[in-house]
């Protein structure tokens, strides 16, 4: 793992050769990866009032986004799920977390951590954790989904950053059993992903309550990508069908060879 500076004074982190975050230290409102600008649309959308909010991330890598949220809904109280302490150490190190955060980094897998949360704790979990490209199996099964909606306030968001081949099978069935215990659930993801042409992430929304899909249209209408929001029937309907997983879920496909480092 390693950190690559840019000449703009912005950071990227490497690990098992892909790209996890990417950090200006100045500027934490610049958001360079487009799944995690399709993140912060999906939170300005849906919680567009700067009030701080219960946030818990699972997987750390720069923290890019709780560096967001920090900026966005000052004195939020945020709990990172990072059990890589190495590449904790490497961060905090070369790239510090803002003063006056309330971020505490546990080192801590995604299941340990989330089952140690109080019911209705979370007014938003992110889930975007990645092992050598893939998605474990364990945070896509049922058993993950229930411990999910537990922890989840009764109006709060799933936010997950997944990835898969052209045709979403995996993606669909991702959504499917999520949907079997947070009733609605839908997708914000570049134009390109949608209609099957790559390889690519796919940010899955999901919550209790019925989403703003006005809001998340005109959100993505406005992404610096061309992007599009797929409501809870699109997302079904792009589905066909799938089935969900079962108790511990399959790990997402392997990315194609991520070449070279390039930003964009």
């Amino acid at each position: 793992m390693s950190v690559v500076w840019d000449e703009h004074g912005g950071a990227t982190v490497l690990r098992d050769g892909h790209q996890q975050s990417y950090v200006d230290p100045d500027d934490p409102l610049l958001l360079v990866f487009e799944y995690v600008q399709h993140l912060a649309l999906v939170l300005q959308a849906l919680r567009p009032d700067p009030a701080p909010l219960a946030v818990t991330h699972v997987g750390g890598a720069g923290m890019t986004l709780a560096r967001w949220v920090h900026r966005v809904h000052p004195g939020s109280p945020q709990i990172v799920l990072e059990p890589d302490t190495a590449l904790t150490e490497l961060v905090r190190r070369e790239i510090p977390l803002p003063r006056g955060h309330r971020v505490r980094v546990r080192p801590l897998s995604g299941q340990e951590g989330v089952a140690g949360l109080r019911d209705g704790s979370a007014d938003v979990v992110v889930v975007d954790a990645f092992e050598e490209g893939r998605v474990p199996g364990p945070l896509a099964g049922r058993a993950w989904a229930r411990e999910l909606s537990r922890v989840l306030a009764p109006d709060g968001l799933v936010l997950a950053n997944v990835a898969d081949d052209p045709g979403l099978r995996w993606v669909g069935r991702y959504c499917a059993t999520l949907e079997l215990e947070l009733a609605h659930v839908g997708q914000m993801l570049l134009r390109e992903i949608a209609a099957g042409k790559r390889f690519g992430n796919v940010v899955v929304v999901a919550s209790r309550q019925p989403l703003d899909d006005v809001s998340l249209t005109r959100a993505a209408a406005k992404a610096p990508f061309p992007s599009v929001w797929r409501d809870a029937a699109q997302t079904r309907r792009a589905a066909g069908g799938a089935r969900p997983f079962g108790e511990e879920g399959e790990s997402s496909p392997v990315p194609p060879d991520p070449g070279t480092l390039r930003l964009r």
